[in-house]
């Protein structure tokens, strides 16, 4: 589905005539056996870079930044990227107007919801009386000031990658782009939440803490983290036991008429072309013709793959090795 969401992201620049989207490399790093990790660099295409798990190299891309500890392993693709999220909604927004849509802010919906988030759960089970397993999460965006000097290090510009760490904490982080001398480093994953009664201000250092010990460890000398983030953004995550997302028509006596997008788990926006051309079609064909020609099968995003299985598809989306 990456590679469908790259797909559909160029032909939109293309159409609106102006970029939102800054492609950079990708790097996931890990302990060499852990399975989310191996399941990353399999089905992510991803080839391990040669040298990053032996101390006496240092010609690997960006050995001069990252300190691997021992029988960790590094993997590198070309599908990384950045968004700018609020020029993207407002392009997305651009090209609906442009093909007949009408955008109405501030519009109370009586019809037809979407795009709830973190309320999908209470959404579907009162209008479908459908459990979703979704679980809203308190997170944060945490900014970390890049120490004097390694600024340029850094961007985009200079080739750094967005990167994914696995392990005991998940850590996922984007170049220096939105805010100059300022780098995006963060924990996936959260507090669970009521998002109706959230705390903004709950869990900031269990968040952050973790995040600048790896700094620390796995980035020495290029991020200051003394006095922890610059910057730091209250954020919820809906998440899905199996972190897959949950695309399907909601049945019972809805049948094909109402369908489901839910449990994106972090990862919803940077597909969302994809994600939505999925449930356009699903809604108004009642299939999605191009998940068949991008090869996604939509079976794994069934909300039935969770009876009798709380876990959904975890144990499938290990690979052992």
């Amino acid at each position: 589905m990456v590679r469908l969401a790259a797909r559909l992201w160029g032909d939109a620049e293309a159409e609106a005539g102006y970029r939102v989207l800054t492609p950079t490399p990708h790097l996931d790093m890990g302990p060499r056996a852990d399975p989310a990790l191996r399941a990353a660099i399999e089905n992510g295409g991803a080839a391990e870079v040669v040298g990053a798990s032996d101390d006496s190299a240092a010609s690997w891309p960006w050995s001069a930044v990252f300190r691997l500890p021992e029988g960790w392993t590094a993997a590198s693709s070309e599908l990384g990227g950045v968004i700018k999220a609020t020029k993207a909604v407002a392009m997305f927004q651009s090209l609906a107007a442009k093909n007949g849509a009408v955008l109405r802010d501030r519009t109370e919906v009586i019809d037809i919801a979407k795009q709830v988030g973190a309320w999908a759960s209470k959404l579907v089970k009162s209008v479908a009386g459908v459990d979703l397993p979704v679980q809203p999460l308190h997170t944060l965006i945490c900014y970390w000031k890049a120490r004097p000097g390694r600024e340029h290090e850094l961007t985009p510009e200079s080739g750094f990658p967005t990167f994914a760490s696995y392990g005991d904490t998940c850590i996922y982080s984007t170049p220096s782009m939105e805010f100059p001398g300022l780098i995006k480093v963060c924990a996936h994953g959260g507090a669970p939440c009521d998002p109706d009664r959230r705390d903004w201000c709950a869990g900031g250092d269990a968040l952050a803490d973790p995040v600048a010990r790896w700094i620390d460890e796995l980035m020495p000398g290029h991020v200051d983290t003394a006095g922890g983030p610059v910057i730091r953004q209250s954020c919820m995550y809906s998440m899905t036991p199996d972190e897959d997302f949950i695309i399907d028509f909601v049945g019972g006596e809805f049948g094909k008429d109402v369908v489901v997008g839910a449990g994106f788990s972090g990862h919803g926006f940077k597909l969302g072309p994809a994600v939505g051309r999925i449930l356009a079609e699903m809604a108004m064909d009642g299939e999605a013709k191009t998940v068949a020609e991008a090869g996604v099968e939509l079976g794994y995003f069934r909300i039935g793959r969770f009876e009798g299985n709380p876990e959904g598809n975890r144990a499938e989306n290990k690979v052992k090795f």
